[in-house]
């Protein structure tokens, strides 16, 4: 007995739709419909799978293809929004290429928020944050998450510190060296953050200001020199493992 095929097949596209989504005919134009039209060379019939951020991920089926927009019908909810772990990262802006793979993997980890931070010794103080939305959409599209990090506006290390929840543990990666990362997550459970520095890593002040913070906690990341981009899917991939949604 031949076995009914998947529906939607596995390869069904997915893009992202700012929402909030809902059952019925939606209209898509300008890049997304050339993607879908140009590229994906979709017909009327075919499936797509759309998510927004906000209700999670959707069925839809084209209706009406054109050359530069496709109606779709939304028939149905394949999923609710998935539940992300409470966890933020803030980080250093990195050089072009390495803040996107960063931004990337913050989003594949379920990173809840992507917070830059211009530290004394950043070598980037300006970020172009719509492309950095950008790849934050495309790996989240390519993964199937039906949430993106939230990303916030970059702020100066200090600002950062003065305003604080009381109630988030900041766990931050001393390159001098600090608790096994791993053994301070375990022991401090609940709503928490990474700090990340810059290539060059903090200056004394910096790490002096940070350590005075009650809710900061130091961490070591092993015995080897990690460039600031693997630090933080480092770290990112402990927390998840200690207290995040990998156990």
């Amino acid at each position: 007995m031949t076995a009914t095929p998947a529906w939607p097949p596995q390869s069904t596209p997915r893009l992202y739709v700012p929402g909030p989504l809902s059952a019925g005919p939606i209209t898509i134009d300008g890049p997304q419909a050339h993607y879908l039209v140009q590229v994906m060379r979709m017909k009327a019939g075919d499936p797509l799978k759309l998510f927004d951020d906000a209700t999670g991920e959707w069925l839809a089926i084209a209706a009406d293809v054109g050359k530069r927009r496709i109606t779709l019908d939304i028939t149905q909810q394949l999923s609710p929004r998935e539940t992300v772990p409470d966890l933020w990262l803030c980080a250093a802006p990195l050089k072009k290429g390495r803040v996107d793979w960063l931004a990337e993997k913050a989003c594949e980890l379920g990173v809840a928020r992507l917070q830059p931070v211009l530290t004394r010794r950043t070598v980037v103080d300006r970020l172009n944050l719509e492309r950095l939305h950008a790849h934050l959409v495309e790996a989240a599209e390519q993964c199937g998450r039906t949430a993106l990090p939230a990303l916030a506006e970059p702020v100066k290390l200090a600002a950062l510190l003065r305003d604080w929840p009381q109630d988030r543990t900041l766990f931050f990666a001393d390159e001098t060296g600090g608790v096994p990362a791993l053994e301070a997550m375990r022991a401090h459970p609940g709503a928490a953050a990474i700090l990340i520095g810059p290539e060059g890593g903090f200056d004394a002040d910096e790490r002096d200001a940070i350590r005075a913070l009650p809710q900061a906690v130091g961490i070591g990341l092993g015995p080897r020199i990690l460039r600031a981009d693997t630090a933080a899917a480092a770290a990112v991939s402990l927390w998840m493992a200690a207290a995040g949604d990998w156990r």
